[in-house]
């Protein structure tokens, strides 16, 4: 059965970037490994000064981001000194561990033109990996699994899925697609997953006779499956995974370990992180600590 209906809620996370907040929710902090999920755009209409989307230096610990375009063009720089253009259809995997600081640049205005559009993830690390030397990988299309149907494309951005296997390193079984639905085909979840959900990006579909559209995420109960039929050409990102257990979330921080959290927050309060090589002179300033790191999901970064 469906187990849970999340709507997306909006959030800022730079001066003129709002994103589509999915994860965490309250009811639902994560899904497998999966603890957090944004879809910034589509962003048709760019500001005057684009570089007024970026997302300034900013740290993270405990975790994996992984950056997918739809659209338009990001530079990633961090603290290892990796300074990488991302482009629609790459995966982009940032693996925290112990500590990284980083940030996402919109410097060709050029590549703009069609619109920016983006979803990221973040990926909670084993307790085993929590503390993990940080790291940086840029997959090509090419490199990624892709399963064509009638009326379905599907892109495995990593994990294993329907019989598909991703060359992308992870740290816990998992499975994230990029799916396309053709009007009236019908889908189905892969089972292998114990948790399993799906985000629509644009699109509509029905499930049981009920109807569903952009900006919505459902998850569904274990061994349970659906049968998803594409009301109009759909868009969606699959994932799950197998459960970690209890994680605690504050702004960019996810670990097993509150303690571990409440250092990091000093850490970059005090400067003991190392920035991007060419950001030193920017960073985004440590929020102020309204709730416990486990009633309070990331929020609108606030601007040095």
């Amino acid at each position: 059965m469906l187990d849970l209906v999340i709507e997306s809620r909006t959030a800022a996370i730079s001066a003129e970037m709002k994103v589509k907040r999915i994860l965490p929710f309250r009811q639902r902090r994560m899904i497998g490994p999966f603890i957090f999920m944004d879809h910034a755009g589509p962003i048709e209409n760019l500001p005057a000064a684009p570089s007024n989307l970026d997302v300034l230096p900013h740290p993270h610990i405990g975790l994996s981001t992984v950056s997918y375009l739809f659209g338009g063009e990001v530079t990633h720089r961090d603290s290892l000194g990796v300074e990488q253009i991302i482009l629609p259809g790459e995966v982009n995997w940032m693996t925290a561990g112990s500590g990284i600081a980083h940030s996402e640049r919109f410097e060709n205005p050029s590549s703009l033109a069609g619109g920016l559009e983006m979803i990221q993830t973040w990926v909670a690390l084993p307790e085993r990996d929590e503390e993990a030397a940080p790291s940086f990988t840029n997959y090509k299309p090419a490199q990624l699994p892709i399963f064509t149907d009638k009326g379905v494309w599907m892109r495995l951005i990593a994990g294993n899925a329907y019989g598909l296997q991703s060359n992308v390193q992870t740290n816990s079984p998992l499975f994230y697609l990029h799916v396309v639905l053709q009007k009236e085909a019908v889908f189905g979840l892969p089972k292998e997953h114990a948790e399993r959900g799906f985000y629509i990006v644009k699109g509509a579909v029905e499930i049981a006779g009920t109807t569903y559209g952009e900006g919505i995420m459902l998850v569904f109960t274990k061994g349970v499956d659906p049968r998803i039929v594409a009301k109009e050409e759909t868009t969606l990102m699959l994932l799950g995974g197998e459960p970690l257990g209890e994680r605690f979330i504050w702004w960019n921080f996810v670990s097993s370990r509150r303690e571990r959290i409440e250092q990091a927050k000093e850490d970059w309060k005090q400067g003991r992180f190392i920035l991007p090589p060419t950001d030193n002179d920017e960073f985004i300033l440590l929020p102020a600590d309204k709730s416990r790191p486990s009633d309070a999901p990331p929020g609108p970064e606030p601007l040095s």
